[in-house]
């Protein structure tokens, strides 16, 4: 009878050795996600990156040195209004000799809760970039993610 009462124990201890095994797995790849890849600062996906990143950063004084000329004078009249995104995930990037489109999905995220939490929303829009002396720079950008340094100027 005690050889009987011992093999249910071995039982749950198989049973409790597996769950601990998986939730320690799960915790692995939880916090060794980390960042994102850094993608080659010489390519338009790159800029894009380092671009976007400065931006949902606040760092403007880098975001706007990945700026042409043009998208600078762009805010001209802009003021900042809505939540930044979220996320930005790549979708795809064209590119040609002296210009490239890069596709993404743009994520942003209310802060207010609703009944069934936060609302967020997702859209796609790109980035248009250009090349100059050898250097890709963003020429357009999606509107949820223009840098505008310093104060703007109302036409």
């Amino acid at each position: 009878m005690n050889a009987a009462a011992r093999k249910p124990d071995r039982i749950l201890l198989v049973i409790v050795a597996a769950i601990a095994c998986l939730v320690v797995v799960a915790l692995a790849v939880v916090f060794t996600r980390g960042e994102p890849q850094k993608l080659d600062e010489s390519t338009p996906a790159g800029v894009v990156q380092r671009y976007s990143t400065a931006v949902i950063d606040g760092d403007t004084s880098t975001a706007d040195s990945y700026l042409t000329e043009s998208a600078r004078s762009s805010c001209r009249g802009y003021s900042e209004s809505g939540p930044l995104p979220a996320r930005i995930v790549l979708i795809s990037t064209t590119e040609r000799d002296n210009s490239a489109l890069v596709r993404v999905s743009v994520v942003v995220s209310s802060g207010s809760g609703g009944p069934f939490g936060p609302s967020e929303y997702e859209m796609e829009d790109r980035f248009s970039l250009v090349k100059d002396n050898g250097r890709w720079l963003v020429d357009q950008a999606p509107y949820q993610l223009l840098s505008c340094k310093g104060p703007t100027v109302k036409p």
